[in-house]
């Protein structure tokens, strides 16, 4: 696939959705990946999606438990929206029916809570293709 260089150059833009301001503020701080940049974050599943819309990112982090919207809604109209969205669910919801639903919603992949920073950095990498 060819890319124009302006496009190769461009920072991934990556979004954070957690209703932890800690949480947002902490995969903020600790994601390490060279290129990537963080352009949102919202704290409910509305807000999630009208920055969704607003900011078009490459790389959303979910959390599945959230008010108005929950994270496995969240995930479906994202990807509607946009079907080339990379998705990291980041939830404590560690049971295999929640990861199978999100995965099914299109998500692609899954990262429990509490995490450390190697560990949020190697899904990152993962979920970009990059491990």
């Amino acid at each position: 696939m060819l890319v124009c260089a302006a496009e190769a150059s461009r920072p991934i833009r990556m979004m954070i959705v957690d209703d932890s301001n800690v949480i947002r503020r902490r995969i903020e701080r600790c994601q390490r990946i060279d290129g990537l940049e963080v352009v949102g974050k919202a704290s409910n599943g509305v807000e999630a999606l009208s920055l969704f819309v607003e900011l078009d990112p490459d790389v959303v982090t979910m959390d599945i438990t959230m008010p108005q919207i929950d994270g496995i809604e969240c995930v479906e109209r994202k990807v509607n929206l946009k079907p080339g969205v990379l998705i990291r669910v980041v939830s404590a919801l560690a049971d295999k029916a929640t990861a199978v639903e999100a995965m099914e919603k299109g998500a692609n992949g899954f990262l429990n809570k509490p995490f450390s920073d190697r560990q949020l950095n190697d899904a990152l990498l993962e979920l970009l293709g990059r491990a």
